[in-house]
């Protein structure tokens, strides 16, 4: 007797089909299938079986194929897929194939990929028979004294140029490839084992803390200054869970910052299988990651966003790193914050879950002080010598600067420099300058398919749009009044490195940015450089502001800082204070103490008053009393219905229809006018949205579940629309 099933589909369409089926059970549940659909033949995922269907039976198409390559989809994730579905109102079908890897979307064999594995062989020769300048090989070959076989994955993390050792040791018989296995776990080292590092008194008594609490769902806020020895509770933490037999999720905000904590996590355990996951992964990396995962192989897991939906079967920790960073939150598609989806997966699995960051959101950390997540402090470095930073400020109003760099900071940096010392200029800005401009008629190189201006990209002789990759050659001449005298306006990096090699030219100075990164471990080799003490002074945008510990870094000088003050969207400040404090970070984090400069126009601005004396308490204690004055997050829930169309008029119109249709006299809850998007024109679309704004989540989850299905009912043939919950930008 066949069953009838109901298949989530990766379309834009707020239901399940149903199919019928002989062969499927309760069993298959989660696991993926290939069905028709329409003219198409398409890769759907059985999410329940249902005992009738609607529809009559001569409608019901039976399945293509049941696929059984790889395991189903655990049932907990599942639900997590279909509370982040409720919550973010976004098709089921579409939620549940943005989760899976690439090769699970579709109808490809998923074989899984063979993986090589090294091992010494007798004609390795002793750590001491080597140079002192063969770093790499040593590193390498003390890896496999340790692990005694060890993946290929782990040995090309440990330096960007392994790859090529690993070869010429092959050829001089020095180790062996095989095919990997699944390695024994191995023995965890204990808190007091003497090679780990000795812990402060903070960091002992959150540690301490954290074990004591009874078992189940606790969300912990870590609140601990740059350098104060996060990394290492999650360490120990992670320690020990493995010791329990359950696996861990660390997630991070940048991909950049995956591969070093990757390193951090394979050198402490050992034998013990750490998997990464993140966009840098090719598709078969990636699936055999998940799967190892998926299976319990893996017990510690390294993500980006992305990987919060990784199947776990014996998870009982999840540690969200930098949890205040933006980048846990999808900004197209499916709009989810992986913050939120960590806590709400572990609250799932009533396992605790702990938020780190030196400047936590101030969602967060409200929920720390109202009690609902429990805060610890680190409030001093781990290095017992290293102290934080001072930070100074230098009034742009007296000391005038000169493409973009006042001389007390070109004097600071000619100091460090004699001293032998690295330095940090930071300015948040790629290309070499954010505008190009005539003298003569005032033209600005505009972007015709955004509401923005061209980037100068001098050495490439191009003008780039950040926004939407638009490019095209510099003119010889002004366009409007033919005018030859174009001239670059303000700084980018590619300008201020030009600045500092003229100034410092016997100086060893390295970019780091967007664009000087683009290329495969281009990003892993220059930061080996800089621990390698190859450069002496770095210029770089916020890939540089964190999670890198610079042993020698002792001056961080920041530029361009003031335009987050001018900004219209009320969490600015909240974002230009942790942007700073990760940046002023860098410096001073070993023995030896640390300068951070920072040129501004409002040098007696609140926020760089707190940033100065680094209390971020007292800065979010001001910012959350204006929150609550004005009516904003946290003290409100938001959600943010946009609309794009190839006119204005016409996303505005259909927003118009919107609010029409939201049929609310609720005084808790809020619909305001249709406005068009701060940047209205974004890669040839013009764009408008919508704020709805309620008392309590509650609430506006109730009005969100009545106007989705209202406005799926509008005629929208050409609009594009899309409902933000908790939107972070505007």
């Amino acid at each position: 007797m066949s069953r009838i099933l109901k298949i989530a589909l990766d379309v834009p369409l707020a239901t399940l089909f149903d199919y019928r089926a002989d062969t499927a059970g309760e069993e298959d549940v989660g696991r993926r299938v290939q069905v028709s659909f329409g003219r198409r033949k398409m890769v759907g995922m059985i999410v329940a079986l249902a005992g009738h269907s609607d529809h009559p039976p001569a409608q019901i198409k039976p399945l293509l194929h049941v696929f059984r390559d790889t395991p189903p989809l655990p049932r907990d994730i599942l639900a997590l897929l279909q509370f982040c579905s409720d919550y973010y109102h976004h098709p089921l079908g579409e939620v549940i194939f943005t989760a899976l890897p690439q090769r699970l979307r579709s109808d490809q064999p998923n074989t899984p990929p063979r993986r090589l594995s090294y091992a010494l062989t007798p004609a390795a020769p002793p750590l001491d028979d080597l140079p002192a300048r063969a770093r790499v090989r040593r590193k390498l070959l003390q890896h496999l004294q340790q692990t005694g076989a060890a993946p290929r994955e782990a040995l090309l993390a440990l330096s960007p140029s392994a790859a090529r050792h690993v070869r010429e040791m092959l050829g001089l018989g020095w180790i062996t490839q095989g095919q990997e296995t699944r390695p024994a776990l191995a023995a965890i080292p204990s808190s007091s084992a003497p090679l780990l590092p000795r812990l402060n008194t903070e960091q002992a008594e959150a540690i301490a803390e954290i074990q004591s609490a009874a078992p189940g769902f606790v969300p912990w806020l870590l609140l601990g200054v740059t350098g104060s020895g996060k990394t290492e509770i999650y360490l120990r933490l992670a320690a020990s869970q493995l010791e329990q037999g359950r696996q861990v999720l660390v997630l991070v905000p940048e991909i950049n910052l995956t591969p070093q904590l990757e390193t951090r996590f394979q050198t402490r355990f050992p034998g013990v299988p750490v998997v990464a996951l993140h966009s840098s992964l090719n598709d078969t990396e990636r699936l055999h990651h998940w799967l190892l995962a998926q299976s319990g192989a893996a017990r510690i897991v390294l993500g980006t966003r992305l990987a919060v939906f990784t199947p776990m079967p014996e998870l009982g920790l999840i540690i969200v790193d930098e949890e205040h960073d933006s980048s846990f939150k999808q900004q197209d598609g499916l709009r989810y914050s992986a913050r939120d989806m960590a806590v709400a997966r572990a609250k799932q699995r009533d396992i605790p879950v702990l938020l780190g960051s030196a400047t936590p959101s101030l969602e967060s950390y409200h929920n720390a002080l109202s009690g609902r997540y429990r805060l610890l402090r680190l409030t001093r470095r781990a290095v017992e010598a290293a102290q934080l930073p001072a930070i100074r400020r230098i009034d742009l109003r007296t000391q005038k600067p000169l493409d973009g760099l006042t001389e007390p900071l070109l004097q600071a940096l000619g100091e460090n420099l004699a001293r032998g010392r690295q330095s940090l200029v930071f300015i948040n800005r790629r290309g070499y300058a954010p505008v190009l401009t005539c003298s003569q008629c005032g033209w600005l190189a505009p972007c015709l398919r955004c509401s923005s201006r061209l980037v100068v990209h001098l050495r490439e002789g191009r003008l780039r749009c950040h926004h939407c990759g638009h490019e095209e050659r510099i003119p010889r001449a002004c366009p409007d009044c033919g005018n030859p005298d174009l001239a670059p306006v303000g700084q980018g990096t590619q300008r201020i490195e030009d600045i500092l090699t003229e100034r410092f030219p016997d100086a060893r100075i390295l970019r780091i940015d967007r664009d000087s990164t683009r290329r495969k471990h281009a990003l892993a080799e220059m930061l080996h450089e800089v621990h390698e003490e190859r450069v002496d002074i770095l210029v770089g945008t916020q890939i540089l502001a964190k999670g890198h510990d610079f042993k020698r870094l002792t001056l961080v000088g920041a530029l361009n800082v003031d335009g987050a003050l001018y900004s219209a969207d009320f969490r600015a400040a909240e974002r230009l204070f942790a942007l700073l404090m990760q940046v002023a970070g860098r410096a001073g984090r070993a023995a030896e103490p640390g300068t951070v400069l920072i040129q501004t126009q409002f040098p007696d601005h609140p926020l760089f008053e707190a940033l100065q004396r680094q209390d971020y308490e007292a800065f979010a204690a001001t910012q959350l009393a204006e929150r609550k004055q004005a009516g904003f997050p946290p003290f409100c829930h938001q959600a943010l219905l946009r609309a794009e169309a190839t006119r204005l008029e016409t996303a505005m119109d259909f927003l118009r229809q919107a609010k029409n249709r939201a049929g609310t006299d609720d005084p808790a809850i809020t619909v305001y006018d249709a406005v068009p998007a701060p940047m209205a024109r974004l890669a040839g679309r013009e764009r408008a949205q919508l704020l709805v704004q309620a008392d309590s989540r509650g609430m506006l989850q109730q009005f969100l579940s009545r106007w989705h299905a209202a406005l799926s009912a509008l005629k929208a043939r050409q609009i594009r629309w899309s409902l933000d919950v908790d939107p972070l930008d505007f």
